[in-house]
């Protein structure tokens, strides 16, 4: 059995600001840290690799400074993992983010064939959800989305039993392996990682990749040349105007809500209808 877990190193939202200038993301702002919705991603890999066996390995792209994120990987429980580093990834939007890691999937592949890929639901900087199914899409195999429980394993029939989230309900799912998963936090808890599994993650070294260690790649489709995406504005959304309170005694009460009411008259709609 092995799983690859795609992972991502993104800005602390809870810290980080807009540049009112650029309307963009000021990632200097906030220190980088792993995707929470990775870090399930991993734990929930370890979680099978116990009931299976087998292998996990890690990959991510991003500047050099995101062997960060593989370590802390490898210290939840990943045995390898990858980065794919490069100038010409840059700029990348979620279609030529997709297009890299497939790549970089198709000669892990090769080295050592995968069962299944293990992505969080989305990554909080962008909070897209698109890269998971965009990597599954051009790899050709099934992609589960918001799976909040891997049942079962099945190595010899090589399917897998899925629980997923939806809008109305919850639905389960035979999935034929290899299968990409995107993963919710409430899949499981992270838990804490042994000493030596810290002992190792210190000390690991990613293996890493640039453009020219991948083969038959497009570059056109990488990077900025890569992304039709535009993001025109981005902005703090205004906080909600806070409520009225409505005072006096029940006529006079039943009056302010009447006026207020009519105040917003233009976001009621009445409907009538023939018997």
């Amino acid at each position: 059995m092995h799983i690859v877990v795609c992972v991502k190193q993104v800005p602390d939202t809870k810290i980080i600001k807009i540049n009112p200038k650029t309307n963009t993301l000021d990632r200097r702002s906030a220190p980088a840290i792993l995707n929470p919705y990775d870090a399930h991603a991993v734990q929930e890999a370890v979680s099978i690799r116990e009931k299976t066996g087998g292998t996990i390995s890690v990959l991510s792209m991003g500047p050099p400074q995101a062997t960060a994120v593989i370590k802390k990987s490898i210290e939840i429980g990943a045995d390898r993992g990858y980065l794919i580093t490069d100038r010409a990834f840059a700029g990348a939007d979620t279609l030529a983010t997709s297009y890299a890691l497939f790549k970089a999937l198709e000669k892990i592949n090769k080295e050592f064939p995968v069962d299944m890929i293990i992505c969080g639901k989305h990554a909080i900087d962008g909070d897209t959800g698109q890269v998971g199914p965009g990597i599954a899409r051009r790899l050709d195999i099934p992609p589960v989305t918001n799976v909040i429980e891997v049942s079962e394993v099945n190595l010899e029939e090589k399917t897998v039993l899925i629980k997923r989230k939806l809008s109305s309900g919850y639905e389960l799912i035979q999935a034929e392996m290899p299968c990409l998963l995107t993963v919710e936090k409430e899949i499981n808890q992270i838990e804490y990682s042994p000493m030596p599994n810290m002992i190792k993650a210190a000390r690991y070294e990613p293996i890493i990749w640039a453009v020219s260690d991948l083969e038959n790649v497009d570059r056109v489709q990488l990077g900025l040349k890569g992304s039709p995406t535009i993001v025109g504005k981005m902005f703090t959304p205004p906080r909600p105007e806070g409520g009225k309170k409505i005072e006096g005694s029940p006529d006079e009460q039943v009056k302010q809500l009447m006026d207020i009411l009519l105040e917003q008259k233009d976001v009621l709609t009445l409907q009538s209808s023939k018997q």
